[in-house]
């Protein structure tokens, strides 16, 4: 993976090609202090990012993406394919591994890092086959009794025409409902985009955790700024009306957790993000672990109800 830098991180391109040019030649008393520089630039400038710098990093071309963190944290991953339906979708990858030495099912939506990649996953875009095969492998997960552990990147579900007539609508709504009423425990992480009903379509779960440089949202901020101002150029503004980062979404109770990325993002350091992400789930894991089979139901049931409380008061 090449070096990418983001628009508000110009203050480091001139540091890294230093430390490059002092790396080549072995200077390795340059080498340290240009590394000081660098990670005390980084500290600065993540240390208050808005919303619209946020999605940025979200985005982030080298950011760890499903399969990366498969091989991080999980082993002896077996992956099944098919609806059984129509196809194979390969924006949505699924199976089983084992965790910590614990049999668990792991469903994750993948993107693509180079131009190939990106068409066969079809940009981290579901389709309907996408979701019943995601759903195809829960119900089995259901029936061994194995937690299920999903991890949601992407822009949205497939909205294009084949995907309609295939039924993309019908398709989600029926995952929502049957993963409200599985019988063993879900965790949710929001690893980079989590976008409308095509994040949720594999995201009703006991707890969902949030990457810090996340984001989770109905409507991405272009098509957002599109419907309200018939402008997509405010995407910067949209992003800041939307909240849909992961401190405020915490404080709203639609994440359950927020779990810490390096300085500089998950880009920054791929083994670091996966080992703070894998202590998170291990913890969550646990504790779920500990529920009977009606109060993992009924705890998912609770947990949706609760969003969106609103107190009401005398006029």
């Amino acid at each position: 993976m090449g070096l990418y830098f983001l628009p508000f991180e110009k203050e480091l391109v001139n540091y890294q090609k230093k430390l490059e040019t002092a790396k080549t030649f072995g200077k390795e008393q340059e080498i340290k202090e240009l590394e000081e520089k660098i990670e005390q630039l980084r500290k600065k400038i993540y240390k208050n990012l808005d919303e619209w710098q946020i999605t940025q990093v979200a985005r982030h071309p080298n950011r760890p993406f499903f399969l990366d963190y498969v091989k991080m944290i999980f082993q002896d991953f077996v992956e099944m394919h098919g609806d059984r339906l129509f196809g194979d979708d390969k924006a949505i990858i699924g199976g089983f591994a084992s965790f910590e030495g614990m049999p668990v099912c792991i469903i994750g939506q993948q993107k693509g890092r180079d131009t190939k990649e990106k068409i066969y996953r079809n940009f981290g875009m579901p389709r309907p086959e996408g979701y019943r095969k995601a759903l195809r492998i829960m119900k089995t997960a259901e029936k061994f009794k194995r937690p299920i552990i999903t991890f949601v990147d992407t822009p949205g579900a497939y909205p294009g025409i084949d995907a309609e007539e295939r039924g993309q609508a019908e398709a989600i709504a029926r995952n929502l409902r049957e993963m409200s009423k599985l019988r063993v425990p879900v965790i949710t992480v929001i690893i980079g985009e989590g976008g409308s009903g095509g994040a949720l379509g594999i995201a009703v779960a006991n707890r969902v955790l949030m990457l810090q440089y996340s984001i989770y949202s109905v409507i991405s901020p272009e098509g957002c700024a599109s419907i309200l101002w018939k402008d997509a150029s405010k995407a910067d503004e949209a992003a800041r009306a939307l909240k849909f980062t992961a401190n405020h979404l915490k404080k709203f109770g639609i994440i359950d957790e927020v779990v810490p990325e390096p300085v500089g993002g998950a880009h920054v350091d791929h083994e670091k993000t996966a080992f703070s992400l894998k202590e998170h789930i291990l913890k969550t894991l646990n504790e779920l672990n500990k529920m009977s089979i009606t109060e993992i139901v009924n705890d998912r049931y609770l947990r949706f109800r609760k969003i969106g409380e609103f107190l009401e008061v005398e006029a």
